[in-house]
């Protein structure tokens, strides 16, 4: 059965969850989580981002618009086909 999912909560890598080797932890700290229920339900919980980071979710963020910003994490961007990424103007 594939079952896709559409809805995607966003996860922040909290400082204390940071891995010493995972600089891009530190520069991207905003992450998708697959969102198998309501976001509301999971704000405040641990869960795995889309692209294996531990993260703390707030369901009051909407991935859509965290994901195109410039701390959106580059790989939850590419694997939820979220590519609209803010450039410099300069």
């Amino acid at each position: 059965m594939d079952v896709s999912v559409n809805t995607y909560a966003v996860g922040f890598a909290r400082p204390d969850r940071w891995s010493g080797t995972e600089k891009a932890q530190q520069t991207y700290p905003w992450h998708a989580v697959e969102a198998h229920r309501p976001p509301v339900e999971l704000d405040g919980e641990v869960e795995l981002a889309v692209c294996g980071a531990i993260v703390q979710v707030w369901g009051s963020q909407k991935w859509e618009r965290v994901g195109i910003g410039r701390t959106g994490c580059p790989e939850c961007a590419r694997i939820t086909a979220v590519d609209n990424r803010l450039t410099s103007a300069r």
